[in-house]
């Protein structure tokens, strides 16, 4: 019987023959000594974990010159985690580039309630920073503590488990070039007692952080025209569409034109766009880095009773707002009735509005593509708001060590039009009264009707997401064994999660975004049961085993193993690997998300319609021809409409995975490791790439919907099973300390990960594709539109100083070439080259309970890569790259 067609929980426990140290103790405690003793040969290695865990502590981030999360998940080489610029429910972490819902995230061993409107990741940004102790990344995954469903990895955020006194810390980032994206952070934290001394500890700590709005504008040479044009891209390309001044048709002319094609269109507002058009300036509108601020709160209440028994109660608050500007409001078709202008508007071309005069028109209604620039662009305003209280307890009964928990978490998120918003109706309404004019800007009487059917304020979107769970873990030692002693932990958990998404009733009237009102509510409960046994055979190798049984109300029982072991033949050197399973249920966004029977949105690309566009180059948008009746800019080089949300016929995924490492120390104060990871899934949930059906219009004939005119209605692309993954590479880590010298302390230190393999199948029994180092196929349920980046090698370089009161770090983060999507109007074939940014920090603690470090990120003033990836309008890598240039970050602390 297939254990998922079940309808009773059932929690099977498998037999254990071989197991670590509780996961939980390997994973945190070993990995704390290895990092706080690195360099350190014979002692490490006898310390090292079976699991690769990367450790990085708080102090790096002053040093390293990093200002938010999002600055240390790019950073990482294993991560492939988007700019947070891009993706905009804030900062996600993507291991392995396998997607942001299998990487979990942790707060002090617990999970926190997910974003939201996905439910299926947490947001980074909402963690408090300035609470942190250490940042510790388990890369191998299906953790048999944490959850099955990480199959990416785990990354678990440690805060201070205590703190004494007052610390204030000041932090500004000034960019070289004018402009915004500066930041600026401040942090308060304050304690009282002693857990060693008193025996109980109170801390608080509050991190308020801000940047600007970075708009493209301000780094117009990123995007600049001969830039786009040289790599295929060229904006002229495009023609028709929404724009200020508007173009038209008429019923008996189809071929879109302009009043004002002629002059050069209006700057800054439209260039010149192919066949008598203009089209908006993207330079003008586009944005580089969205504004965002953030405020968090983390306090925490230690009491230590004896020296075995321990409760500790904190609560998180993190607040968000990210303010996401895009083009202006575009006036389009309601209920079928397009925006039309007729000959009784003073705005006619050739009356008395000024607008010229367009030959071959005799007062027939003008249909009208129009963008409304008065606001400038429109500013959508999230603001997010994660809240968790925990509770644990450490004890001892008898021979058993005792750790329970409770966790109670809530995530909610709301949305808003902040500025340059209006009614659909209200913008034909005021075309066809002559109270608006498509084709500049208005006069007192338009603004002000555009401020009567303004919808600014008025809040859109209401989520909201929980976590609420429970969990009990007990270890104890069995006996002795050659290496040691056995121990044994057992442990089970009981969570429930929610969600509740609504769009709004205004959405119906704001038609330019193409989304309408919708509810969507889901809720699981998961009961689960681990066990592991640590079996330390000889002083040289422990062997382990363990396995976690789940049962979801909603999708039934799974038994999930995990196997590791470490063997260290000499004190020169260490082998270690792993294996596990892997399961992961359908968010409850996939399965129990919004479901609308049309369009929801629109492509984050341009394509041309295979139908009505026909005989260009498949994929490549501007190179068909609309058919005769149809107008060039609805069905060519055009974002058509999509439809994303839940599916009702979702099953889980499943996943293998392995490691095998070695950890060695050829000479004092050299180490290196080499671990090899691959992970294969099978029935990935995840969206279909957008290109496909455009590449392979016949293929995908089925998910095209159109209308009875032939129009697309709806491209389908809800979250479906697709077929398999296979991804691996190789994690490398070197660290040398140099020999002591009157110059200082010098340390070098290395960690990358290259890619051997990554290989999509979007459909069961299909082709796999390879995507490394290439704009493949990659499809893996991340939120966002832009591709997954599969850098064949990555890395991080660390160069250290240190003498007396005097420290400085020079980092290089890498990233290896990539080959070019290339689907461009010309035959045309390129590269996108190598990116390295060098930072540089120095602090100073010379002064007392003062600690001062300055920097310059991004070194050597490196543009980020240039693409012709036909979902960068702006031409070049903005998910994996910053825009920024050249800046100076200077940070002061001040220890009361």
């Amino acid at each position: 019987m297939n254990t998922y067609d079940k309808v009773q929980p059932r929690l099977l426990l498998s037999s254990i023959t071989l197991a670590v140290l509780t996961l939980m103790n390997s994973a945190t405690a070993q990995e704390m000594q290895r990092v706080e003793v690195t360099g350190s040969s014979i002692k490490r290695l006898a310390t090292e974990a079976a699991l690769p865990v990367s450790t990085i502590k708080a102090e790096e981030f002053a040093e390293r010159g990093m200002t938010t999360l999002a600055d240390v998940m790019m950073a990482l080489p294993q991560s492939a985690s988007l700019a947070p610029s891009n993706a905009g429910s804030g900062t996600n972490i993507n291991l392995r580039g396998l997607g942001v819902n299998r990487t979990l995230v942790l707060l002090n061993g617990r999970r926190l309630a997910n974003e939201a409107i996905a439910d299926g990741y947490a947001n980074l940004d909402v963690i408090p920073m300035s609470a942190l102790s250490r940042v510790e990344i388990l890369r191998d995954g299906a953790s048999s503590i944490y959850g099955s469903d990480a199959i990416g990895g785990v990354v678990n955020f440690i805060t201070k488990r205590d703190f004494e006194g007052a610390s204030a810390t000041a932090q500004y980032i000034q960019p070289e070039k004018s402009g915004g994206g500066d930041e600026q952070r401040l942090t308060l934290t304050v304690g009282k007692g002693s857990l060693a001394k008193d025996g109980w500890n109170v801390y608080a700590s509050v991190d308020m952080h801000r940047r600007s709005r970075l708009a493209q504008k301000d780094r117009a040479e990123l995007s600049s025209t001969e830039l786009l044009t040289s790599i295929g891209r060229a904006p002229t390309l495009g023609s028709g569409g929404n724009a200020m001044p508007a173009n038209f048709t008429t019923a008996t002319n189809k071929t879109a034109q302009n009043p004002y094609f002629a002059s050069g269109c209006v700057a800054p507002y439209s260039i010149i766009g192919g066949k008598n058009t203009c089209i908006l300036n993207n330079q003008e509108y586009g944005t580089a880095l969205h504004e965002n601020e953030q405020l968090t709160f983390y306090a925490r209440g230690t009491k230590r009773f004896n020296e075995d028994h321990t409760l500790s109660i904190d609560y998180m608050r993190g607040q968000e707002f990210i303010l996401a500007a895009r083009n202006p409001t575009n006036a389009v078709a309601v209920n079928g009735v397009n925006a039309t202008l007729p000959s009784t508007s003073k705005w006619y071309p050739g009356a008395s509005g000024g607008v010229p005069a367009v030959a071959g028109l005799k007062g027939e209604p003008l249909t009208v593509t129009w963008a409304v620039a008065d606001y400038g662009v429109a500013v959508q305003k999230d603001k997010q708001v994660n809240q968790r209280i925990a509770v644990a307890d450490e004890n001892r009964f008898g021979e058993w060590d005792v750790r329970t928990g409770l966790v109670i978490g809530v995530s909610d998120r709301e949305n808003y039009y902040d500025n340059g918003f209006f009614t659909g109706q209200g913008l034909l309404d005021g075309l066809k009264s002559g109270a608006l004019n498509p084709f500049g800007l208005q006069d007192q009487a338009g603004r002000d009707y555009l401020k009567s059917i303004s919808v600014d304020g008025q809040k859109n979107r209401d989520s909201r997401s929980t976590f609420t769970g429970v969990d009990v873990n007990a270890s104890r030692s069995l006996m002795e064994l050659a290496g040691g002693s056995m121990a044994l932990a057992l442990g089970a958990d009981i969570h429930r999660d929610t969600t509740r998404d609504d769009k709004l009733a205004v959405q119906n009237s704001v038609t330019y975004l193409n989304s309408t009102s919708s509810h969507g509510e889901g809720a699981r409960n998961v009961y689960a049961a681990f066990a592991e046994l640590d079996v330390p055979l000889t002083k040289q190798l422990n062997l382990n085993l363990a396995v976690r049984d789940d049962y979801f109300s909603d999708f039934g029982n799974t038994i999930n193993p995990k196997a590791s072991f470490r063997y260290e033949p000499s004190k020169q050197i260490m082998f270690r690997g792993s294996a596990n399973t892997g399961f992961r249920a359908p968010t409850l966004f996939d399965a129990y998300g919004y479901r609308l029977p049309g369009a929801t949105g629109k492509t984050s690309a341009k394509w041309d319609d295979p139908l009505l566009c026909p005989g260009g180059k498949p994929g490549v948008a501007g190179t068909g021809t609309a058919l005769p009746g149809f107008v060039a800019s609805e069905v060519c080089n055009v974002a058509l409409p999509k439809q994303v949300g839940s599916n009702a016929d979702l099953r889980p995924e499943k996943s293998r995975g392995y490691t095998l490492g070695v950890v060695v120390e050829p000479i004092k104060s050299l180490t290196l490791s080499f671990d090899y990871w691959n992970i294969r899934m099978k029935d990935m949930l995840a969206n279909l790439p957008e290109q496909v059906y455009f590449t392979d219009p016949a293929k995908y004939q089925s998910l095209i919907v159109r209308n009875p005119d032939r129009t697309i209605n709806y491209i389908k692309n809800v979250t479906m099973n697709l077929g398999g993954q296979k991804a691996g590479g190789i994690d490398v880590s070197a660290s040398y300390d140099f020999p002591r010298s009157d110059y200082g302390n010098f340390k070098v230190q290395l960690d990358g990960t290259y890619l051997t393999q990554f290989d999509n199948q979007l459909e069961k029994d299909s082709e796999f594709v390879s995507n490394v180092g290439r704009f493949g196929l990659a499809s893996n349920g991340t939120t966002s539109s832009l591709p997954i980046i599969t850098y064949r090698w990555k890395h991080t370089l660390k160069l250290g100083w240190a003498k007396g009161d005097w420290s400085a770090q020079m980092t290089q983060n890498y990233n290896s070439s990539y080959e070019d999507q290339n689907l461009v109007a010309q035959q045309y074939w390129r590269d996108i080259e190598s990116y390295k940014v060098w930072n540089l920090t120095t602090s100073y603690k010379g002064f007392k309970n003062i600690q001062i470090t300055a920097g310059i990120t991004n070194l050597f003033d490196t543009n980020p890569p240039v693409t012709n990836h036909s979902g960068y309008a702006n031409g070049y890598l903005s998910s994996a790259a910053s825009p920024i240039g050249r800046s100076f970050n200077l940070r002061g602390t001040y220890n009361f």
